[in-house]
């Protein structure tokens, strides 16, 4: 699959073409691939166009360059706005995030540079997230009279727990690959020479698992489930389950285990 468009202006976000069930998108704002609104809606609209349909691919997510995966928000260009302009920002970063946590198919994060503020929020909605030995880790909004999305600042503490998500959030210093591996925002670093192609490799296994089985594993671990009435967990329970047995992937993949 190939995303075309059809607007002249550059894009922020490069879209590969399908190879082995895997696309690359690489973000590609300089110098440090900035969350622009340009971007963020781009990057979200190639999101949903790519999981609309039966063989969606999976996806790799990483950033033009080696110094920088993504430097968060656009500062320089917010700091023009007015209050309701913020907001309006806000709400398309939350739709970005949502995209992430939605997308069907499998999402990998190579992250081969800085990862700062919102390029953390997207990170943590990956399936897997590789760094390079030179990534670095750093929430800096309270620093400078900003906030994370509290979809994102949810996120981050539903994956590394309270104190951790303190420790990033309320303190604005940076950490290195091997202390956001500890930490949980990553789940191997490797060298940068290899990073991409660790990547792929594993967004291309995953593509080769059942796309039905995934997609409802994925919906099921959202963070949100578990607050759903028992009524609504029966319901999705019971509409999965009748995907899955129709899914002719998932039912190759039963015959061949009990051949």
């Amino acid at each position: 699959m190939s995303i075309a468009s059809h607007n002249t202006a550059p894009s922020a976000v490069h879209a590969s073409d399908e190879v082995d069930g895997v696309v690359v998108l690489t973000l590609n704002h300089p110098p440090a691939n900035t969350l622009s609104n340009s971007l963020v809606s781009e990057l979200t609209t190639t999101l949903e166009t790519l999981a609309d349909g039966p063989d969606s691919p999976a996806v790799v997510l990483t950033g033009a360059g080696e110094r920088f995966f993504c430097a968060g928000g656009d500062i320089k260009e917010a700091i023009g706005f007015g209050a309701d302009s913020m907001v309006e920002r806000m709400a398309s970063f939350h739709a970005l995030l949502c995209a992430l946590e939605d997308f069907p198919r499998p999402l990998v994060c190579a992250v081969n540079g800085w990862c700062v503020g919102g390029g953390i929020e997207m990170a943590l909605f990956a399936d897997t997230v590789y760094a390079s030995t030179e990534a670095r880790f750093v929430f800096p909004e309270i620093n400078h009279g900003m906030l994370p999305a509290v979809k994102g600042i949810t996120r981050v503490r539903g994956v590394l727990g309270d104190r951790a998500a303190r420790r990033l959030l309320l303190g604005g210093e940076p950490v290195d690959a091997f202390d956001a591996e500890r930490m949980g925002i990553v789940d191997q670093v490797v060298e940068q020479d290899d990073l991409l192609a660790i990547a792929m490799a594993d967004a291309r296994a995953a593509a080769a698992k059942p796309p039905a089985v995934f997609a409802a594993l994925k919906r099921a671990l959202h963070s949100g489930t578990s607050r759903w009435p028992v009524e609504e967990q029966l319901r999705v329970t019971v509409a999965d389950a009748r995907t899955v047995f129709n899914d002719p992937a998932a039912r190759a993949a039963r015959e061949g285990f009990h051949g």
